[in-house]
């Protein structure tokens, strides 16, 4: 389970990343929203996957704090990266 949560955390990130580096100022300066509707889309799916994971192994394989630092590094760009290392530290396992 962390390595799928891992995977798609990682995944959320880079697509904030792009949507944030790349799609957005493709829509404000080159006046193209196309990118942002893809990327957003993209973005948007695997946050609620992200989510939906995460409280899926609250309980099984970890303890609530995992879910609300997992929430909030969701919504803060990077953050997953960070998230990421605490997870797989063990932190949040249940004894």
């Amino acid at each position: 389970m962390k390595q799928l949560v891992s995977f798609i955390s990682y995944l959320e990130a880079f697509s904030a990343l792009l949507l944030f580096s790349v799609a957005m100022p493709v829509k404000y300066i080159g006046g193209d929203p196309e990118l942002v509707s893809l990327v957003g889309a993209i973005h948007g799916f695997l946050f609620v996957l992200f989510i939906g994971l995460l409280l899926v192994g609250v309980g099984k394989h970890w303890n609530r704090t995992a879910f609300y630092h997992g929430f909030i590094a969701a919504v803060v760009p990077a953050g997953p990266f960070l998230f990421d290392g605490m997870l797989i530290s063990g932190e949040y396992d249940l004894d």
